[in-house]
């Protein structure tokens, strides 16, 4: 029987940090906003067969109409309110995937997945049925108290930076997510955390893209600029 993968894409931020009127979600890179990249790359992936899109309350009309409908994407099925959090917002649209054996939570502010970190997803997930994108940090990172003195300097490299998607067998999230949804989700910042938590189940980093970058301040559109004429060798 086929594999069934779906996709929970993000879109419910509202971009505090990007100081800008527009959502960050929607703000333009070329001629298409932010949003419709990730949702084009996962469009495109053939053995994704549906994409649950979270939006911001009072969006939904918006995004079905502006994003969806505008550029034809097919396999958007369903569009729902993500809540205060991004745990509540995930939640949301984990419930409404339906059965599926595995699931792909993405930033929708990422707009530079690609197929290939897809593939690597897939095959990942097969083999230990918990994983999330990343890379490895260039720089040395400090880990300083309450008043800013360094008290740790972790060896570099084991440390990365996490990225989306994180791709998850769906019944060991949706699980994990209805357990910490019972307790305490305070200091919860990412799927991954949730499972590790909750699911008691390791998670593997695998390799995403240093040009997979999330769009949250103003500098990161200049860099999105760059990336896109680099992705599409114009430079």
């Amino acid at each position: 029987m086929k594999e069934r993968c779906m996709a929970v894409v993000l879109a419910a931020g509202k971009g505090k940090r990007m100081q800008a009127a527009v959502h960050k979600q929607y703000l333009m890179i070329r001629e298409y906003p932010v949003l419709y990249y990730s949702l084009k790359c996962f469009e495109d992936c053939p053995w994704i067969d549906g994409i649950i899109l979270v939006t911001g309350e009072g969006e939904t009309g918006y995004c079905r109409k502006e994003i969806v409908e505008r550029y034809g994407f097919r396999k958007v099925t369903a569009i729902v309110t993500g809540g205060e959090e991004r745990y509540h917002s995930v939640y949301q649209g984990l419930q409404a995937c339906g059965s599926c054996d595995y699931v792909f939570i993405h930033d929708g502010a990422r707009p530079f997945v690609d197929g290939e970190i897809l593939e690597r997803g897939l095959e990942t997930v097969r083999q230990c049925g918990a994983c999330a994108a990343g890379m490895p940090v260039k720089d040395t990172v400090k880990i300083v108290d309450e008043e800013g003195f360094v008290i740790q300097t972790p060896d570099r490299s084991r440390v990365w930076n996490v990225q989306t998607p994180q791709i998850f067998r769906f019944p060991l999230v949706l699980e994990a997510y209805q357990k910490a949804l019972a307790g305490d989700c305070s200091k919860i910042t990412d799927d991954a955390m949730v499972v590790e938590r909750y699911g008691n189940h390791p998670v593997k980093l695998y390799e995403g893209s240093y040009y997979n970058i999330k769009i949250t301040t103003p500098e990161d559109l200049v860099i999105a600029d760059n990336f896109f004429d680099e992705k599409n060798g114009k430079k």
